[in-house]
């Protein structure tokens, strides 16, 4: 098979359907992991590359943070982490030739998918001021050019620095402390746009914004409840987890709007019988609920656990952890009487008997975890949600007892770990002190900017030079016009990129892209072989080794970039040893053990097998370190998206051909969609009374309160067994119709999950 990038852009095909699958994985998966690795890179390097992958000596997947087991299987990856691999392993290569080629215009006008399919990028590049296509330029040059932008802002706050979730610790932990010492914490990521809502939630419920349990409290769980999450797609290696728990007597329960292959069967290709066999029925009890109404659904069980203790005194609720580890119960308790069973219904969809069998499994369980991910922490309502989440977790004492617990599911494979190390807009005192003490110096105070404040920020012309480590921010921010014509504003924008993306085709007035190693590739420096950490979502911190040689020596890793950057921009007087650091990883680790707590002997710890989890004060103790020194529960008024007569409320998501906005292809196996991303899920009744057809084509466009059209033209309609009253479509391409100020409470998170739309005639057609 050809290992030449297409010529054409196949995103322009039309898709075709078939109808979706019914259970995930098994043998069709291992072909076609086989068939896309194979489209990148030679026989040999793909066994010798994917063989490493998620293994103790080996590389962590530049895919989906799931932990890795204490005994690696042999292929502990699964299809989309091949996917992944092979896209950054990839043999194709970008170089001068390529950009002397494709004008940036040209460039604007290819798809996502295009871009990524042309390999990884060889070189720094330059777009002048005026100039229509980038050219080569020398690393100190590109350094020269970011702190001569840097030195004519007015303030440091006129800078931002996003974060990708690949950035591993120790970069991370640089990159940080650079924009702290130049005198920002305008530190923006990935996380602004996913799980902030969770954070926000946790932070004030329990104490901790991450989640609470283990692998093993999920194999010992005796009810798994899995709300706004396609593991299938997102986080397949979550399947062998579940599957493990269902053999071991769990009951698995999945609240989503739409029917996912994953949750409903699981064929595990690890093993024989998932292979060729009918493999496991994960789930026992599917809700499909509407989207944004789970804090209906998570109140109305609540209530019925009330009844249910009033019933039986002293059964169902654990008075003693309440009493003891909890504040606010009868505030909370007095609210929850008063939920009404007529909005729940209205609010959820649901049939009031399905809500009271999923309360009979919950009495049932002494063991309860709930997982979830986006379609929990994209709404307004998502911290209220989580809240929500977090009281029916207190009332039965599941959290800090083993099988149970919250767990959201991250995304990115660092994405926790850079906000431990310290990416976050809004950082602890506590945290700021200790940097401050370690590398004596003063560190800003004053809140930054997240995600989307950024961007309003470049809108206004408050900050004017915009730095990303790793992502494709243009694409997968909200708001696609709106955020591409705040980049445009800018003075100077800086990528560090492995490959080419939407957002080095959108730019200030100059433009870099700086070339960086991945996660697959070796890092060698006068000090030796270097490797990086990684914490993945369950708080576990452990060592990634890139095992090939780079694609080209002008690489840098994003160590070096950021602390010959630091160098440059900070002068020679400025006392952190950047150029010890940029050689010597192991002298990153030994400052940030002496900063953030749980590092203590970093050094020795991660290069123990399989590393070292983090504290987590109420999985360890249960002690709760809140404003109140207890597990809070808090009072969430019902409230869910209303959705006008005539209109849909569409939710984006992942083809199960791509990761975040990495497009790998242009298929959505399970869903049946081959071919082609333009596609609208809708339920054939909402399909029929709007009067569109299967197959027929319509213009999506969004309605807020701004009274702006957002408009994505061109998709064909799907007749799908989604829940009544919504939709689903891919991102980026949709990113288009989520207003940039339609935002979380309190977490200020994009509302890409309920997007009020109407369909409208082709406009292309």
């Amino acid at each position: 098979m050809s290992r030449q990038a297409p010529g054409s852009d196949p995103a322009q095909d039309a898709p075709q359907v078939t109808a979706p699958k019914h259970a995930a994985a098994g043998l069709p998966a291992v072909v076609h992991s086989l068939r896309m690795a194979g489209a990148q890179m030679s026989p040999s390097r793909v066994v010798s590359t994917l063989r490493r992958v998620n293994q103790p000596k080996g590389f962590d997947c530049p895919g989906c943070a799931w932990p890795e087991p204490d005994r690696p299987h042999t292929a502990e990856f699964c299809e989309n982490g091949a996917k992944a691999v092979a896209e950054e392993a990839t043999e194709r290569r970008i170089d001068r030739e390529f950009f002397a080629t494709h004008p940036v215009a040209d460039l604007a006008e290819r798809s996502g998918y295009w871009l990524g399919q042309q390999g990884r990028l060889t070189e720094p590049m330059l777009l002048d001021a005026g100039a229509d296509r980038y050219e080569p330029v020398g690393w100190e040059r590109a350094f020269d050019i970011i702190a001569e932008e840097i030195a004519a802002l007015d303030s440091p706050d006129g800078a931002a620095f996003y974060t990708s979730g690949r950035t591993g610790n120790e970069a991370a932990f640089t990159y940080q402390l650079f924009a702290r010492q130049l005198g920002t914490n305008n530190l923006p990521d990935c996380s602004n746009m996913c799980h902030e809502s969770s954070g926000s939630a946790l932070t004030e419920t329990l104490g901790v914004g991450k989640g609470s349990v283990s692998l093993k409290d999920l194999h010992q769980a005796d009810l798994i409840i899995v709300a706004g999450q396609n593991p299938g797609t997102n986080h397949p290696r979550m399947l062998s987890a579940l599957e493990r728990a269902k053999r071991a007597g769990a009951r698995i329960v999945s609240v989503n709007p739409l029917p996912e292959a994953g949750l409903e069967r699981f064929k595990n290709p690890q093993t024989p019988r998932g292979l060729v066999g009918g493999g496991t029925r994960l789930t026992d009890l599917f809700l499909q609920i509407r989207l944004g109404g789970d804090l209906a659904l998570f109140r109305a069980l609540n209530l019925l656990l009330l009844e249910a203790e009033d019933k039986e005194p002293g059964t169902v609720l654990d008075r003693d952890f309440i009493e003891r580890h909890c504040h606010g119960f009868d505030a909370w308790e007095a609210d929850a009487r008063t939920t009404d069973w007529a909005a729940v219904l209205a609010a959820t969809g649901l049939p009031e008997e399905q809500i009271r069998e999923l309360a009979a499994l919950v009495l049932d369980a002494r063991k309860v975890v709930v997982c979830w991910a986006m379609g929990l922490t994209q709404h307004k309502h998502s911290v209220p949600t989580i809240r929500e989440v977090v009281d029916f977790l207190l009332l039965r004492g599941n959290v800090g007892r083993p099988g149970a617990g919250v767990c959201p599911v991250r995304g990115h494979s660092n994405v926790q770990g850079d906000r431990t190390m310290g990416i976050f807009e809004r950082p602890a005192a506590a945290f700021l002190d200790a940097l401050g003490k370690e590398f004596d110096f003063q560190p800003p105070r004053e809140h930054g900017h997240d995600t989307v404040d950024t961007i309003r920020a470049m809108r206004d012309g408050r900050v004017r030079v915009f730095f990303a480590m790793g992502g494709n921010f243009v694409a997968a921010s909200p708001d696609t016009l709106a955020t591409e014509a705040a980049m445009r504003r800018c003075r100077l924008t800086v990528h560090v990129s492995t490959k080419l993306n939407r957002s080095h085709a959108v730019t200030g007035a100059r433009a870099l892209i700086l070339p960086t190693l991945g996660r697959t590739d070796l890092d060698r420096t006068s000090r030796g072989r270097q490797f990086v950490t990684v914490e993945d979502s369950m708080g576990m911190v452990h060592a990634s080794r890139g095992p090939l040689p780079p694609p080209s020596p002008q690489l840098l890793s994003e160590v070096a970039i950021v602390c010959r950057l630091a160098r440059r921009v900070l002068g020679p007087e400025n006392t952190v040893p950047w150029e010890d650091f940029a050689e010597s990883y192991d002298l990153i680790r030994d400052r940030i053990a002496r900063v953030i707590p749980g590092f203590e002997d970093f050094n020795a710890r991660v290069r123990a097998p399989g590393g070292f989890a983090l504290p987590h004060a109420p999985r360890d103790s249960r002690s709760f370190p809140t404003t109140t020194g207890k597990a809070n529960f808090t009072v969430n008024p019902l409230t869910a998206p209303e959705v006008p007569e005539g209109r849909l409320l569409l939710q984006t998501l992942r083809s199960h051909d791509q990761y975040n906005t990495t497009v790998y292809g242009l298929d959505d196996r399970y869903r049946g969609i081959e071919g082609g991303r333009r596609v609208v899920l809708v339920h054939p009744e909402d399909a029929a009374a709007l009067g569109f057809a299967d197959g027929a084509y319509t213009d999506l466009v969004s309605e807020w309160t701004d009274g702006v059209e957002r408009r994505a033209p061109h998709f064909r309609v799907v007749h799908y067994p989604t829940a009544r009253g919504c939709a689903a479509a891919y991102f980026p391409e949709t990113n288009v119709l989520v207003p940039l100020d339609s935002t979380a409470d309190t977490s200020n998170t994009p509302t890409s999950k309920s997007v009020v739309i109407r369909l409208e005639p082709d406009s292309v057609a």
